[in-house]
């Protein structure tokens, strides 16, 4: 069975007439006889579109009962057993009810096509997952039912049901989309003119890609490669020089001038990374062609005029736009241009400007040489050995050599052609199969010591021996060019390789990178600079100076720079890199400013953290404000007002028992008070320890004061070596600790605090028997206001831990939960021992007496 055709209607706005057209094309299937059936349709009160569903067969829908109330949605178990030819499915984007088959409508279609049902949809522009963010910006609504892109762009129609905003708002007035008593606040908000004119361009220029789309894959099953000139696109050939604005700007002239056209601009890059262009102007025009509405294009290619005619083809353009040549007259012996060669061989179906400019003739720059490459001394020494070299060889084989022979001669010159190729590259060698061949007819060619031959046979030899010099030394030096291509390749997947790893990795560390950035290329210093506008001073955010370097604060002042965007550069000082070595820069200076913008999206995001924990502290400390800090002030205002009543007449004994009521009230509530003041203070920032080296079994009891005599054990060795700690703190701390413990144990089961020495640590361990806290809870305890199960016992506003931990961390110590072996919940805390100070253990006899 084979899959079932999704056609959509697609609209830029409610009230378009994407259901009425669908019902519309579903009465003429059946009328041709085609089993229709309507799996869900929304007609929303419409009276036209009520009445468009008579005549069709409807599918119960499936009623589903969530949060007391109840819904219906698409049923499509009913669906797929009625197995109709075409089932009619409205809404695309919506999302079920939970408790449906599939979260959203779009599943429920894709069952129903898998099942070879055809399905009629419809779905509004604003619901597409892309567009999501530009309709939010053109409406400020946020479109929460939406379906990915991919879902729309696999069906197999796609119809546009367009509508004039005017249009549109005249059939809201008229009552036809909504009620009428929401018809005013609609016109004035969602359907404006000016929302409605953008929707509908969005949804025309989304129709016109899918149509692109069906266009170039249909070129491409058909192998067509003729240019079909059903739009005007406009490729713009870009060399990297100052004419590149000039003809960007001719290009849009032209595009303007005809409805829907389109600019490409294209740069060519040389394979081996060789280039005359100027990264800078590059990155100029790549912004011109943005803001005239174009898309800028970087293509690698040898052969600049077969890749720019490959190019045009592919995108099906209709024009290329070119300059005229920057050449000098001379310069044409290297062949007619790219101009003249891409004229010739564009066809009749491509049509190509060459655009005058003011560089006309001014010359170029050619490709830098592979000797510009090879250093100073490998083109002395390839020059030496491409002239010098032969002289030598003459002289040793005249004077010193026995008679060889012309043959063994001329091999013996060949390897000075060959050494001069691989030190110096091509023109050396060149020169060294010039220079050979005369040295070889002067003195090695009768007769001898004259520069004429005699014998035909030698004259084909000296021809040989060119020619053999020639093809071989531009094999070796080819060969010696494709090595130092591998080399850097090599070197350049290494280095994106690291680039891509640490991405991956999510690095955060932008110093890192720019020292990175200074190693690879040997500079002397690197920065990363930044303004907030095109007028604005460029100011550092990150650099990387040697003790030679010098701080860079403008590109102006660096050797190399690279632009990212407009505001942004990587700046480089030290020497000139060459042009093949941009592209790495161009991908170090990308990731400085992902690494960049990652490190600002971080603190963003901390800081949002921050202000929500301070809203949820807020909230809570409202809660606590309200019900636990008003429980003691209750019974203390109640205990105050029965002493003061003159009705009754208290006994000793009574009047003893509700002052120390006030008393208990009062000291809970200086108790939720003084956590509430730490925990602002912990929130705030403002705890500043005083660490003080003390032994622990000085600070620990006093920090028992507020629990019953009796329900805490002490099990603290003499010989624990003191603490470096905030004394103040660490009671504070404990005391918190003892007394959660304390109201969660079973009474009669005291608490036991032990303490012991880790190596440089000390750990506090505070163990109770109580009911315990699961593993998926023992970090939640440690929040603000939070207070684990219903609290049974005592009162308190959930901040106890909070602030004992806060305080342990101000102090460098850290405290987490254990469970107790046996039951129970053990508090670790763990401290700092005191550096090179150990516990002095005063040495007392067996018996002492006081």
């Amino acid at each position: 069975m084979g899959r079932g055709n999704l056609r959509i209607y697609l609209g830029a706005a409610p009230g378009v007439g994407k259901t009425h057209a669908m019902l519309s094309e579903a009465h003429r299937r059946v009328e041709r006889g085609t089993d229709v059936v309507v799996a869900f349709v929304e007609h929303h009160g419409r009276p036209r579109t009520e009445v468009m569903l008579h005549g069709l067969e409807e599918v119960p829908r499936r009623e589903i009962v969530y949060r007391d109330s109840r819904f219906t949605e698409m049923d499509v178990d009913a669906v797929l057993a009625r197995r109709p030819a075409v089932a009619l499915v409205d809404e695309l984007a919506h999302t079920n009810v939970p408790g449906s088959r599939n979260t959203k409508r779009w599943q429920d279609v894709e069952e129903l096509l898998q099942a070879g049902i055809d399905v009629v949809s419809t779905v509004n522009i604003q619901h597409l997952e892309s567009l999501g963010d530009v309709v939010e910006s053109i409406t400020g609504v946020r479109q929460r039912e939406t379906v990915p892109d991919e879902v729309v762009r696999r069906a197999d129609q796609i119809e546009l049901v367009d509508m004039s905003p005017q249009a549109l708002r005249r059939r809201m007035a008229h009552g036809n989309i909504y009620k009428p008593d929401k018809v005013d606040a609609a016109l004035s908000n969602y359907f404006r003119p000016g929302n409605l004119t953008a929707l509908r361009e969005l949804a025309l220029l989304w129709t016109a890609d899918r149509v692109d789309e069906y266009l170039r894959q249909y070129r491409t099953e058909h192998d067509v490669s003729t240019i079909w000139q059903a739009r005007e696109r406009i490729v713009v050939g870009l060399t990297g020089g100052p004419e590149g604005r000039t003809l960007i700007r001719r290009a849009a002239r032209m595009a303007a001038k005809g409805a829907g056209g389109e600019i490409l601009a294209v740069y060519i890059a040389r394979s081996d990374g060789l280039t005359s262009a100027s990264p800078k102007e590059l990155a100029v025009q790549r912004t011109l062609v943005e803001d005239l509405g174009g898309t800028f294009h970087h293509v690698i290619g040898d052969d600049v005029p077969a890749s720019l005619l490959e190019f045009a083809r592919g995108v099906n353009a209709t024009q290329i736009v070119l300059g005229s040549s920057r050449r000098k007259t001379w310069q044409y012996v290297f062949g007619p241009g790219v101009g003249a060669t891409v004229a010739r061989d564009s066809g009749p179906d491509l049509d190509v400007h060459i655009v005058t400019h003011e560089e006309v003739a001014k010359g170029r720059g050619l490709p830098v040489a592979r000797g510009a490459r090879l250093g100073r001394g490998r083109l002395t020494a390839g020059w030496l050995a491409g002239v010098a070299g032969p002289a030598l060889l003459s002289l040793l084989l005249t004077t010193v050599g026995p008679e060889l022979g012309l043959a063994n001669d001329m091999l013996l010159f060949l390897c000075m052609t060959v050494a001069a190729a691989l030190l110096g590259g091509l023109l050396p060698a060149l020169a060294s199969a010039a220079f050979g061949s005369l040295l070889l007819n002067y003195y090695f060619v009768e007769p001898v010591h004259r520069w004429t031959i005699t014998d035909p046979k030698n004259i084909i030899a000296i021809v040989i021996f060119v020619v053999v010099a020639v093809s071989v030394a531009s094999v070796v030096d080819l060969a010696a060019r494709r090595t130092h291509q591998a080399a850097r390749l090599r070197a350049e997947s290494e280095i994106l390789s690291f680039l891509a790893g640490s991405v991956l990795r999510g690095d955060n560390s932008l110093g890192s990178l720019l020292e990175r950035v200074r190693e690879t290329f040997a500079m002397e210093s690197v920065a990363l600079l930044e303004r907030s506008g095109p007028a604005e001073p460029w100011t550092p955010v990150c650099s990387v100076v040697t003790a030679s370097g010098r701080p860079l604060e403008r590109p102006e002042e660096a050797d190399v720079d690279m632009p990212v965007g407009d505001n942004m550069a990587l700046a480089l000082s030290g020497r000139v890199l060459p042009a093949e070595d941009r592209r790495v820069l161009a991908a170090f200076a990308a990731q400085a400013a992902v690494v960049l913008d990652r490190q600002r999206l971080v603190g963003e995001a901390e800081r949002a953290r921050q202000l929500d924990e301070g809203n949820r502290i807020r909230t809570a400390l409202l809660a606590a404000v309200s019900h636990d800090l008003r429980t003691p002030l209750a019974a203390i205002k109640a205990a105050v007002s029965s002493l003061r009543s003159d009705d009754v007449a208290w006994s000793d004994e009574d009047e003893a028992e509700l002052l120390a009521g006030i008393e208990d009230g009062a000291d809970r509530l200086d108790h939720l008070v003084g956590n509430l003041l730490d925990m602002s203070r912990l929130q705030t920032g403002t705890v500043t320890p005083l660490i003080r080296e003390i032994d622990l079994d000085e600070v620990v009891p006093m920090a028992l004061g507020g629990v019953p005599e009796g329900s805490v054990g002490l099990d603290i060795p003499e010989s624990l070596p003191m603490v470096a700690v905030d004394p103040g703190l660490l009671e504070r701390s404990v005391a918190n600790i003892v007394e959660n413990a304390v109201k969660y144990s079973p009474d009669g089961m005291p608490v036991l605090v032990s303490a012991s020495a880790l190596g440089d640590r000390v750990e506090l361990r505070v163990a109770d028997t109580g009911p315990g806290v699961p593993d998926s809870a023992k970090d939640r305890i440690f929040e603000p206001f939070q207070r684990y199960g219903d609290a049974p016992r005592g009162a308190g506003v959930g901040l106890g831990l909070a602030v004992a931990r806060g305080f342990a961390e101000a102090m460098g110590g850290t405290l987490t939960a254990e469970d107790t072996p046996g039951g129970g919940m053990t508090m670790v805390l763990t401290l700092r021992a005191a550096a090179g100070v150990a516990r002095v253990v005063p040495d007392l006899p067996a018996q002492a007496t006081t």
